[in-house]
């Protein structure tokens, strides 16, 4: 396995061999699994769950067989494309703060604990931070998603939501100091210290060689990819007002900007057929693509 390669579900890489025309060519899929270190029997068993899933059918046998995805299964492979470019946004200062915290507060019965669940777990995932039971905060402005989550679960009544710039917990009031103790920032900086290592190896790869194969090049994105995502999918995207300086996040996007764009010019060099590229590359083309206008 590649130096600082990172661990990789058999079914996360047979996700990322989805070409444009939703097809899986299971010859490079065994020379890629073996790259990383996967058995063959690990990935005929994977291959069989998703078929029986119905996340795939298959034609033909062995190594010459072609799988089919019947649905996009690539989304779990790049976070939201204006996830990622609002991260780009706040590296290039385009995303300044205004202050302003935005508080959501709910009391929902026991009765409809699924919903409360669900409520709380959509904070999370957009990146609010609890402040005590029931109260959440984030730097961000995510209200529309959060009542309109509210609405669809049947609980829109149950949320109260308002702002402050003013916020205090305990004796800190300090806004970086609120920042540091509402989220795990060390973990999240340790998440992109590894992104960090890995793109800074691949690029090193890529520039040591003259032209890098087929194989080397897809093994490279599916690591890139599958750590990407993890560095990403915790990241509350604080506004860099109140995260370290320097902060380990923006300096892992550009490295792994860097490889992408790297990637993506040997594609396009070497990959003639339009359909046999991976949607993969098309996720991150699109990810790490600068917006036109600032992100407000």
């Amino acid at each position: 396995m590649p130096e600082n390669a990172p661990e990789i579900p058999t079914r996360l890489l047979v996700h990322a061999l989805v070409r444009e025309d939703g097809t899986v060519d299971t010859g490079e899929l065994y020379t890629i699994a073996g790259a990383l270190g996967m058995s063959d029997q690990q990935v005929r068993l994977c291959i069989k769950r998703l078929v029986t899933e119905g996340r795939f059918t298959h034609e033909g046998r062995g190594r010459k067989a072609l799988l089919h995805a019947t649905a996009d299964v690539t989304g779990s492979l790049a976070p939201e494309v204006e996830y990622v470019r609002y991260a780009y946004a706040q590296d290039n200062g385009q995303a300044p703060w205004d202050g302003v915290w935005h508080l959501f507060a709910f009391a929902v019965p026991e009765s409809a604990r699924a919903a409360r669940d669900t409520l709380r777990d959509t904070l999370l995932r957009l990146g609010a931070a609890a402040v005590q039971g029931g109260l959440y905060v984030s730097a961000n402005p995510i209200e529309e998603h959060i009542e309109t989550q509210a609405r669809h679960l049947g609980i829109l009544d149950a949320l109260t939501t308002f702002t402050s710039n003013d916020l205090r917990i305990g004796n800190r009031r300090d806004a970086t100091d609120l920042a540091a103790g509402l989220w795990p920032l060390e973990e999240i900086a340790n998440r992109y210290d590894t992104l960090a290592a890995l793109a800074q190896a691949r690029l090193g790869q890529l520039d040591a060689a003259i032209e890098p194969t087929e194989i080397d090049q897809l093994t490279i994105a599916v690591e890139l990819a599958a750590q990407f995502t993890r560095a990403m999918e915790p990241d509350p995207l604080l506004p860099p007002q109140l995260l370290p300086r320097p902060w380990a996040g923006a300096h892992a996007r550009h490295l792994a900007a860097r490889c992408w764009a790297r990637l993506l010019e040997h594609q396009a060099a070497t990959t003639a057929d339009q359909h046999h590229r991976l949607r993969l590359f098309s996720l991150y083309a699109d990810a790490i693509q600068p917006p036109h206008h600032p992100v407000r």
